[in-house]
């Protein structure tokens, strides 16, 4: 019998620097729980986005971070698969240290145009999104846990990588996929058997398909992405996180957004 999923939502500010991201998955869950007829455990409440530091924002999130690890574990516990809305790749400081710890033997493909291998030495920016891949590989220490094997972590559609970034990227030797290489053949070798935990930034696919804040051009194509969830194999899906959907106050132009959100998805979940 097929292991049913856990639909769990986040809705405080995680280092959100724009407006769109936690309604973007308020309304992700709403379409999943609508699709699938799970039911959502939200976690967090909204506040306003802000240009901070990471130094300001890991801390403003704790409890918010500290309640979606809780989620997220006791949703692996129980058995079941956790379906993670998230509205920033932020929030996965929370769920990839509970994905080190249960399962350890899982493959990470992180689906983002970007590394998300920074630390406060190396960022640019200063945004805590941009730190999440290389806190949970123990690069630097986020208060929320670490103990990613960087060698079973997969970055599949990167395309703006800092210098210094993809130096430790390289160091740590974690696999780097260009859109150009990600095709479900290459993706099932690197699986192989092993089981998959799979995140997806928003701003992997070619802009304007589903907004995301930091959107670059030159990425996959949903039904390249579509392709992708539809070869894996159902039975080796650990967990699924979805992030950075920036909604908009245009209701049709999100209505369009979710739309090719749950296409492509939906192999995932059949």
């Amino acid at each position: 019998m097929p292991v049913p999923y856990k639909l769990v939502v986040s809705q405080g500010r995680i280092a959100d620097r724009t407006s769109g991201a936690i309604p973007g998955a308020a309304l992700t869950a709403e379409a999943l729980s609508k699709r699938t007829g799970l039911q959502p455990t939200v976690i967090g409440s909204p506040s306003p986005a802000k240009e901070d530091d990471w130094s300001a924002s890991l801390p403003e999130a704790g409890e918010t971070l500290a309640a979606l690890q809780a989620a997220i574990a006791a949703t692996l516990a129980r058995g079941n698969k956790p379906l993670f809305i998230a509205n920033t790749c932020s929030a996965s400081l929370a769920t990839l240290p509970v994905v080190a710890r249960e399962r350890a033997d899982a493959v990470l493909l992180w689906f983002d145009a970007h590394g998300d291998f920074n630390t406060p030495q190396t960022t640019e920016s200063g945004y805590l999104g941009g730190m999440v891949l290389a806190a949970a590989c123990g690069l630097w220490e986020s208060g929320h846990g670490s103990g990613l094997n960087p060698a079973k972590v997969v970055i599949v559609g990167a395309r703006d990588i800092d210098p210094a970034e993809m130096d430790l990227l390289r160091q740590a030797g974690v696999c780097i996929l260009s859109p150009t290489e990600a095709t479900p053949e290459v993706i099932l070798s690197l699986i192989g058997d092993a089981p998959v935990w799979i995140h997806v930034n928003w701003d992997v696919l070619e802009p304007k398909h589903v907004p995301a804040a930091y959107a670059i051009g030159g990425g996959l194509y949903p039904q390249t992405l579509r392709a992708i969830f539809a070869a894996i194999p159902k039975e080796q899906i650990a967990g699924i996180e979805l992030a950075e959907f920036e909604a908009s106050e245009a209701a049709l132009k999100n209505e369009a957004a979710i739309e090719c959100l749950l296409g492509v998805v939906e192999p995932l979940l059949a």
